[in-house]
């Protein structure tokens, strides 16, 4: 809000349309997801011609497949605060440098050894790059558009990983599995320069920290194409903070109980979508149907939950209180998981069942991940988005751990499916409790819409 030639960045934002640089802004940032999700799915493709190759075991491999998601959470807690004190800009084009370079010479690795060494140096590039790059656009996405926009950013990491798929296919009859990941590391390190090029830095983060009115002028009339004078001073707007240490604030009285819910929200989450997504197609076959048709099921729920993605988003935008959207949306996940269960593998409307489950708990999921930037003020906005993102990720590991466990211990597809309904509830119940600490971050999803004149 401008009182003499004093501007609110937030509010600046939050009033006027969205400019064609904020619509660059968030193809840029789904690029970037894009690649992320190419990596991230990378070794699922070249793995069997690697195991052929290398003459090793599975559980050899083993090693290898875990060392990313390792990398992961490494690189989601190192990130948050190294981008809040140093700058989101920064921070995110280190990220794409570093997965693309590391997974360039991970198709030299000569050992599975040497690529584990490898896949967890990726894999820090990885988790640092998603964080930031929700970070940077919520913080230009204006509050009324702001769920939509990230939902639809990330998008972009279904489509990588989809899109991955299809080259491996390609590629791998012709040049064999190297080719692919080179492939997968090429193509980030080709969009750094554009992303050097038209990044923004944060002008929000920038205000907080006291930078030069000159920069912050600069940065900002860049993206909303307008110009100023010279004499303005920028400010953002942020409640009274007992800490400026950005991990310090995540633990603050006010927000330990928002850090704790957003972490088992997001935990939750993780653990039925992982589980589903890594043994779906085994408990399918193994309840009698081919390898073909549980192919093709699983990959609905990938299309259901990219579909759902942007409804959440849009459903999110559109209400006072968007934390009952993304508890709904996980009950509903929940339920489909337990009457997908009841059904049985071989129900006619195994289909039907198998995208409603991935809309309602992919939606859920990528609607938390437009929800929690709100949470935290700009100084700890970095750390708080990639510490959910990091502590989530052990949902994730877990989640792949126990499908296996459980399937070990012969339950089958209507026991498994069914106990899912667990987790999904607690999402639900955790994303609720969220709703008594956000009033402390002084940042609601809805930012009131204050004129510029």
């Amino acid at each position: 809000m401008p009182q003499g030639n004093t501007i609110d960045v937030r509010a600046f934002i939050d009033e006027r349309p969205i400019s064609r640089y904020q619509w660059l802004l968030v193809a840029l940032c789904f690029l970037i997801v894009m690649a992320d999700g190419m990596d991230v799915a990378i070794m699922g493709f070249v793995a069997p011609p690697i195991l052929q190759e290398w003459g090793i075991s599975k559980a050899a491999f083993g090693l290898v497949m875990s060392a990313a998601p390792v990398g992961l959470v490494i690189g989601a807690l190192v990130a948050g605060p190294s981008s809040d004190r140093w700058g989101r800009k920064g921070v995110l084009l280190a990220s794409v440098l570093l997965f693309g370079v590391f997974t360039i010479l991970t198709a030299h690795a000569s050992s599975p050894t040497e690529m584990a060494v490898l896949r967890l140096l990726t894999g820090i590039g990885l988790g640092a790059a998603m964080p930031n790059s929700t970070t940077l656009l919520s913080e230009y996405a204006p509050a009324r558009k702001r769920a939509l926009l990230i939902t639809v950013m990330f998008t972009g990491f279904n489509l990588g990983s989809a899109l991955i798929g299809f080259v491996a296919a390609w590629l791998i009859p012709v040049q064999g599995w190297r080719s692919v990941l080179v492939f997968g590391g090429v193509l980030p390190l080709v969009i750094l320069p554009l992303l050097a090029w038209l990044l923004p830095e944060s002008a929000r983060l920038l205000a907080a920290q006291g930078k030069p009115a000159a920069r912050i002028a600069s940065v900002l009339g860049r993206v909303a194409g307008q110009r100023f004078t010279g004499e303005e001073r920028f400010v953002s707007s942020e409640p009274p903070l007992p800490t400026r240490k950005p991990i310090g604030i995540l633990f603050a009285n006010g927000f330990a109980l928002l850090t704790a819910s957003l972490w088992i929200t997001y935990f939750m989450g993780l653990l039925v979508i992982y589980l589903l997504t890594g043994w779906l197609p085994t408990l399918m076959k193994e309840a009698g149907l081919s390898i073909a048709t549980a192919a093709n099921v699983t990959a609905l729920f990938q299309l259901g939950g990219t579909i759902g993605a942007v409804l959440v988003g849009w459903a999110m935008d559109k209400v006072k209180r968007p934390v009952w959207v993304i508890a709904a949306a996980y009950l509903a996940g929940g339920l489909c998981a337990a009457v997908l269960g009841g059904a049985g593998a071989l129900s006619p409307a195994l289909a039907v069942i198998v995208f409603s489950t991935g809309f309602c708990m992919s939606g859920a999921q990528t609607g938390l991940n437009a929800f929690a930037p709100a949470c935290y003020p700009t100084i700890a906005r970095a750390t708080g988005v990639s510490w959910m993102l990091g502590m989530g990720r052990f949902g994730s590991i877990f989640g792949s751990a126990i499908g296996g466990a459980l399937i070990g211990m012969g339950l089958g597809f209507g026991q498994v499916l069914a106990m899912l309904a667990i987790p999904a509830a607690l999402a639900a119940f955790a994303i609720l409790l969220s709703q008594r600490a956000a009033a402390a971050s002084g940042e609601p999803l809805h930012a009131p819409q204050v004129r510029i004149t």
